[in-house]
């Protein structure tokens, strides 16, 4: 080879690992938004658990929302209206508004809603809870189940969305879709958000249903019933690939009847939401892996696109058989590792700022195994926190992150650990990670 081929060949290997090498602009999401995110499903006072102490849980883990709705409500309590307006003014989470199981009174949901609404309290509108498992009957018709059309559901969805949208004071609020369409037994069309022209359904083209849809997307799954790799990200999986009940056996082939949906590409940006998800200890799910797994699960459905995620549930119920296990609250109301591991990681991002939070960070993971996935979050005050978690059963990942310019400052945290940093470097422009089960939070508090 001929020098002057030497020096092409040396220049062209050079401009490739150039390449390779540098760091990536990445775009930063606002902290706050994915805080907002952070939902659970809670009791309430008409099923035994006292307000104050539900405001004492919902502070500690730092959720920012509660699904909630008309059923249990009444004037005279346990459970009333201003059980709501207290739980939002002593905490600040805004609460989710739902038909809930098997209910039907859109006028209630309407005046109450707007209760919430004047209060700041409310977060969303929300369709029947799992019409599968609690038909509703809807101007003398009974829809849902296995027995039923499901014009009847259809209907009421239909009803409830035009209520919401033409009410002034009301429309700027977002309505979620039911919960398990893909059960439908005839196709009304609720795998969509709005039908949309040829669809071939039941129900009008045109019709409107919701802003968002609306899965139940438990970890642990007939389909999937056992610890794995990347248990969380699967069941956040919006496209066929998910092997739980999820965004695509819901609203892009159903899973009961195989009804078509959105194609694979426009479930990939549906908006959407998750009102019920997580997991029970049980077998060789352990209240470590627990806690591990709804760690993992918040990061994992946020950035997938998921807009909230609501985990089922606060604390174990205490007036029903069964679900005994699901809790990051024991009965008595003493916290599991999942409470704990989730007050550490709200501590450590809090941020209660409003500033605007946009910008883009320069970094890159060399060689990202298919078990590690990262977030870029950036606090109201500048600072960049980046996540980065595995999602490995077992062994660990030795990764490398890389920033493009140098960082005068890191802090690293483990809230497993705890909330004070396990470890800081000054004047870096690159990070070794070891990682296998959970998140760390890599917070940079200024790059030049």
């Amino acid at each position: 080879m001929s020098t002057q081929h030497q020096c092409l060949a040396i220049a062209a290997m050079l401009a490739l690992w150039s390449q390779v090498s540098r760091a990536d602009p990445r775009a930063a999401v606002p902290t706050a938004d994915f805080l907002n995110s952070i939902g659970v499903v809670s009791t309430f006072p008409d099923r035994g658990q006292p307000l104050a102490k539900t405001v004492e849980m919902v502070r500690y883990c730092g959720f920012r929302w509660v699904r909630a709705g008309i059923e249990g409500l009444t004037d005279n309590g346990p459970t009333t209206m201003q059980t709501f307006l207290e739980l939002h003014r002593q905490t600040g989470a805004r609460l989710s508004w739902g038909l809930v199981s098997g209910g039907s009174d859109l006028k209630r949901l309407m005046e109450t809603g707007k209760v919430l609404a004047q209060a700041n309290a409310l977060l969303a509108f929300e369709g029947n809870n799992e019409p599968n498992n609690w038909p509703v009957e809807y101007q003398g018709e009974k829809g849902g189940g296995r027995g039923y059309s499901w014009r009847a559901v259809a209907k009421l969805q239909r009803d409830l969305y035009h209520a919401v949208k033409t009410d002034p004071a009301l429309a700027k609020y977002p309505v979620w879709s039911i919960s398990e369409p893909g059960a439908q037994n005839d196709n009304v069309g609720l795998q969509f958000l709005a039908i949309p022209q040829g669809a071939g359904t039941l129900m009008p083209d045109g019709t409107s249903y919701a802003d968002y849809a609306n899965v139940h997307n438990y970890l642990y799954h007939p389909h999937s019933p056992y610890p794995a790799d990347n248990k969380v990200w699967d069941a956040a999986d919006p496209t066929y690939a998910s092997r739980g009940d999820g965004l695509f056996g819901n609203f892009g082939l159903t899973w009961s009847k195989w009804f078509r949906g959105y194609p694979p590409e426009q479930l990939e940006t549906l908006p959407r939401v998750t009102t019920e998800t997580g997991t029970n200890i049980q077998g060789p799910v352990t209240e470590e892996l627990q806690g591990l797994n709804l760690l993992n699960l918040y990061f994992a459905q946020f950035k997938r696109g998921y807009a909230y995620t609501s985990v089922y549930l606060l604390r174990d119920r205490t007036d029903e058989a069964g679900n005994q296990s699901f809790g990051f609250f024991r009965p008595d109301y003493s916290p599991r590792k999942a409470a704990t591991y989730l007050h550490n990681v709200t501590t450590i991002l809090a941020d209660e700022g409003t500033a605007a939070a946009s910008g883009t960070l320069d970094y890159t993971i060399a060689d990202q195994p298919p078990t590690v996935h990262d977030l870029l979050l950036r606090r109201s005050d500048g600072t960049f926190q980046l996540v980065v978690w595995d999602e490995r059963l077992n062994d660990q990942d030795q990764v490398t992150v890389r920033l493009g310019a140098t960082a005068t400052s890191v802090s690293i945290y483990d809230p497993t650990v705890g909330t004070d940093p396990v470890r800081t470097v000054k004047n870096t422009t690159s990070l070794d990670l070891l990682l296998s089960d959970h998140p760390i939070v890599i917070e940079i508090s200024s790059a030049r």
